[in-house]
């Protein structure tokens, strides 16, 4: 274990920022004179950009622009990939003093009199946006809301979500938009069945919602030490057999809203002992594997080993936390570590009330 504590230390992620403002600094004066132009930004810039950002996280994207008349403004957005948050975050915290640019971690909310969004024919602003909350008894922790633009009708309801989704992630800013609200659906305003709001309220009311919600659960912990597991296993139609170990007592608490966020590692694998289950040798490094996340996520800080499914060559592991970043942090680096081995993915989502794990409890 000694080699993988070394490999796991908090110094690689670091080396990956430094290795990139590096690059960036020994060729931020020729950035700066094809933005400041208007040269080929494409190929002068992003295609050289790009590359390097991947090193630092897959699916990084980019904005870029003349702030004022000398200053660049380089906005890293993650476009509501949860996981990438905290590594853009991280990166803009690690950038060095450049004269001349100005870098930004996701897009910033903006005050409502400045968003005008112009999209397919169609005006987005604070005069012809509106929204209501969508209570629901059973789900009372949930941010659920409608949105309603005046000019919705059932012909354009694409080109019209599109713009609220430019607008609102403009308007309340990315992290907001990616992390506060549950559910949102864009509807016409003759199906709205409740008193419109005008949008500019849109801020204070998610601001409300978040402050009673962590006031509600903030600190709330669960233990695992005595709960009771459960193996289920179900045949699959190809005859190969699906089989399940879960927290029976974690999918039955009543504080699960305390850990909203999902956290869901992927490892695909051969070396098959039969119908899509690993042989002892891949079944030993998966559970090394699930080993090594879960010393990093402990229930006791927040992060609840739910449980884990295996079928068709493909293990899967369950996590409620009650924040995103860390876990994106730990599922990174026990990729990169294993990728060489295993082909793996990962996602983090909100789910506040594990709806996603409901295909596992027991009748």
């Amino acid at each position: 274990m000694g080699l993988l504590k070394k490999i796991f230390t908090k110094r690689f992620q670091s080396d990956l920022y430094r290795n990139f403002w590096d690059w960036f600094q020994k060729n931020e004066k020729d950035f700066h004179t094809v933005i400041k132009n208007k040269g080929n930004i494409e190929e002068a810039f992003f295609n050289k950009l790009a590359p390097k950002l991947n090193e630092v996280s897959k699916d990084i994207f980019y904005l870029t622009g003349m702030s004022n008349d000398n200053t660049v403004e380089l906005i890293f957005t993650a476009e509501g990939v949860i996981k990438n948050i905290v590594f853009i975050e991280e990166l803009v915290a690690a950038a060095p003093k450049i004269k001349g640019w100005k870098f930004t971690a996701l897009k910033p909310a903006l005050d409502i009199k400045n968003v005008v969004i112009n999209m397919s024919g169609y005006s987005f602003n604070s005069e012809n946006i509106w929204f209501y909350e969508n209570g629901d008894d059973e789900y009372p922790d949930e941010i659920n809301i409608s949105i309603v633009h005046d000019d919705l009708v059932e012909d354009n309801w694409q080109a019209i979500t599109n713009g609220v989704y430019v607008f609102l992630d403009n308007y309340i800013g990315e992290l907001n938009f990616a992390t506060t609200i549950d559910n949102m659906k864009v509807i016409r305003k003759a199906l709205a069945n409740r008193p419109l709001i005008p949008i500019e309220k849109l801020k204070t009311y998610l601001k409300w919602r978040e402050k009673e919600f962590v006031e509600k659960y903030d600190g709330i912990r669960h233990s695992s030490e005595n709960d009771q597991y459960a193996t289920l296993k179900v045949a699959l139609k190809n005859g190969n057999s699906l089989i399940a170990t879960m927290n029976m007592d974690l999918l039955e608490w009543d504080g699960k809203s305390s850990h909203p966020w999902i956290g869901e590692f992927e490892i695909k694998y051969k070396g098959e002992y039969g119908g899509g289950m690993p042989d002892k040798t891949v079944a030993e490094l998966l559970n090394v594997i699930e080993e090594k996340i879960c010393e990093d996520l402990k229930d006791a800080d927040g992060y609840l080993n739910v449980g884990r499914q295996t079928a068709e060559s493909i293990r899967e592991i369950y996590f409620a936390c009650k924040d995103f970043r860390k876990p994106s942090k730990v599922f990174d680096k026990v990729k990169r570590h294993f990728d060489d081995k295993f082909e793996i993915s990962y996602n983090i989502y909100k789910d506040k009330y594990w709806r996603s794990f409901n295909r596992f409890k027991q009748n």
